[in-house]
């Protein structure tokens, strides 16, 4: 199950940054360039020993000069460096999922099934319905207090075959009572028994996503910075400028 993981983490991740899998496995920095993009472009991840600058063609020689021998810590705190985001996966040998007894309704839903709840609002991380009434969401897990819906664990497919993202959404008056816990766990063993890999992501910032995937049985594999776009808006363009080619 480990390589299994590994195996669809390096998928993802190559496809993403724009790389090989077997530069995923070397301790240095590797340099990328996104093919895709008409404007500057900018994202870095740390996986393993391995730190990835990906980048517009433009932008790709100046980041090279400018990050030659920088360490690890010291690349993810440049000012034009946007948000980070821990990716987990599951750790199968400490899985926290167990049949106990929970206090409120769980029902799972699957694919069109999951179409019953458009119009639900509020749970941007875990489902969130287009205009035209469509969702990513490919799994759900929901847990209900009487008719309210009071917290959803959500999975979402990726380009990779059968490797889901997981996010959970619960209503500020229910949380600290482990709900998200047990949302994160029951999808993770519905989709696990469908052969299904799921991952988890939680911003560096929000500690309480973090201790759910903890508790959840997860463990950090990945990190990496949001796909910045240093088209001038930023309010940090007076230093991204120094930057530019």
């Amino acid at each position: 199950m480990k390589q299994l993981i590994e195996n669809k983490v390096e998928e993802l991740i190559s496809r993403e940054f724009c790389l090989s899998r077997n530069c995923l496995r070397e301790d240095r920095t590797v340099f990328s360039i996104k093919p895709d993009t008409k404007q500057p472009y900018l994202r870095i991840l740390a996986y393993k020993n391995c730190i990835v600058v990906c980048s517009s063609e433009e932008l790709s020689g100046r980041l090279r000069e400018i990050l030659q021998g920088k360490s690890r810590d010291e690349i993810f705190e440049l000012p034009f460096v946007y948000g980070q985001t821990i990716h987990y996966v599951p750790d199968y040998g400490h899985c926290q999922y167990a049949s106990v007894h929970f206090q409120y309704r769980c029902d799972v839903l699957l694919d069109e099934e999951i179409l019953a709840l458009q119009g639900l609002t509020g749970f941007d991380h875990s489902l969130v319905f287009e205009e035209d009434g469509s969702t990513a969401a490919r799994a759900v897990c929901i847990a209900g207090d009487g008719k309210d819906i009071i917290g959803i664990a959500g999975a979402s497919g990726t380009s990779v075959d059968s490797f889901w993202e997981v996010g959970v959404d619960v209503r500020e008056k229910y949380r600290g009572e482990g709900v998200g816990t047990y949302l994160v766990s029951r999808l993770t063993n519905e989709l696990t028994e469908r052969d299904i890999v799921p991952f988890y992501s939680a911003s560096v910032t929000n500690i309480g996503s973090q201790r759910t995937a903890h508790r959840s049985g997860y463990i950090p594999m990945w990190v990496d910075t949001f796909g910045t776009i240093l088209d001038g808006s930023s309010v940090y363009d007076d230093i991204v400028g120094r930057i530019k080619y």
